[in-house]
């Protein structure tokens, strides 16, 4: 009886140690500010701190954490877009700087990247070069049948069927190779466009570079 009677007073003397130190405000609170920027102390948290984003004060006024408001479904998709970006671009600025030292290191000086740069140019000319021939050999073909499908039709003679389809297939083949040649010659100017950026670029990389 006696062990059972400290306990009942033990915790008689617990539960009045709670009520004193709950009176006394030892415990955490919550700060935040209202949509007008009204700022509230609660010892609970309102469901309208929610909103507004709220601090969680220490009894010795020392902001333990800060929770921010609660956003709405677009403003998350907007929030994730937004950070997905950031990882984006600094992906880019990643690959960016790798591409930078590789071009470093494979054209030590600036007469190797001009070299190298010729050589795709050139190989452009030759490619545009040849498709003119072949296409100056088809024109003259053409010219040739059409000559004699003409020569036929002025002694009355009926042009056959099969030079009929040659001088269809020919014409055919004269204007796939004339847009070849204007898709290589388009090539060859972005490629100009582009060796100019690069030489630039790279050019600014020399000079960053500690001497």
């Amino acid at each position: 009886m006696r062990f059972l009677g400290r306990m009942v007073f033990l915790a008689l003397l617990c539960g009045a140690w709670g009520s004193v130190s709950a009176a006394s405000g030892d415990h955490n609170r919550y700060r935040w500010r209202d949509g007008q920027g009204n700022l509230h102390f609660d010892d609970s948290l309102p469901d309208r701190a929610l909103q507004y984003g709220y601090d969680v004060i220490s009894p010795s006024g020392r902001v333990v954490r800060h929770v921010h408001r609660k956003m709405s479904d677009a403003e998350l998709k907007a929030h994730r877009q937004a950070l997905a970006d950031q990882e984006r671009h600094k992906e880019e600025a990643r690959q960016q700087a790798q591409n930078d030292r590789q071009m470093l290191a494979a054209y030590p000086d600036e007469s190797d990247l001009k070299r190298e740069q010729q050589s795709r140019l050139d190989l452009l000319d030759q490619n545009i070069h040849s498709a003119q021939v072949s296409l100056e050999n088809q024109e003259k073909s053409l010219t040739e049948m059409l000559t004699r499908a003409a020569d036929l039709e002025r002694s009355g003679k009926r042009v056959p069927s099969d030079l009929t389809s040659q001088i269809d297939t020919v014409r055919g083949n004269i204007e796939h190779q004339k847009a070849y040649i204007a898709g290589k010659k388009k090539d060859k100017a972005e490629s100009e466009k582009q060796f100019a950026l690069r030489l630039a670029h790279y050019r600014k990389l020399k000079a960053e570079q500690p001497h």
